[in-house]
């Protein structure tokens, strides 16, 4: 069962660490188009506000992203603050949508922000929140594979391996005590 105070935690987990790569300077503004992995470029809509797909730069993405989160997960109609409201039908569908959206700020902090994390002494708390996020996302099957490829390969085939091996002859999902008690 989908716990949906993790996705919150996630985000406040995501929202920590771009927070650190803002503070030490390390978003320079981008051009429209840059500041995304290697051979990807996110546009944003919210199919509210903007219905339309607009293009940005990473860090404008990043930022749109964490708006849309936060207000997100402040709605009731879609997270129910009680437990005797139900979730909405489309609930699966919107937390797919929140985790992938997440999943690429992890993305665009790896591939344009990682020496600032590192001259910050702060890529142990990166990985080990990268490597959290990446198992509850693949125990709950909440982003597709091809989205996964903005990770540097050795990162994530890393990480990957780490998740086999907690899943493997176990017959259970791996907790998160499990993941960190392994390291990256």
């Amino acid at each position: 069962m989908l716990n949906v105070d993790v996705a919150v935690d996630f985000f406040n987990e995501i929202s920590l660490l771009w927070g650190i790569v803002c503070e030490m300077g390390g978003v320079p503004s981008a051009p429209v188009g840059e500041g995304f992995p290697p051979g990807f470029e996110y546009s944003w809509a919210d199919g509210v506000k903007i219905k339309k797909p607009i293009a940005c730069s990473g860090p404008e993405y990043v930022d749109h992203v964490m708006t849309w989160v936060e207000e997100i997960t402040n709605n009731d109609a879609i997270f129910p603050a009680s437990q005797d409201t139900p979730f909405p039908k489309t609930f699966q569908t919107s937390i797919k949508q929140i985790f992938t959206r997440m999943f690429r700020i992890f993305s665009i902090i790896y591939t344009n922000h990682y020496k600032c994390m590192e001259d910050l002494g702060a890529c142990a708390h990166l990985n080990t929140s990268c490597k959290h996020f990446l198992f509850f996302v693949w125990e709950f099957s909440l982003v597709a594979d091809r989205e996964l490829e903005a990770l540097p390969a050795t990162l994530l085939n890393e990480i990957r391996g780490k998740y086999n091996e907690s899943t493997l002859g176990r017959g259970e999902a791996p907790t998160r005590a499990a993941a960190d008690r392994s390291s990256i």
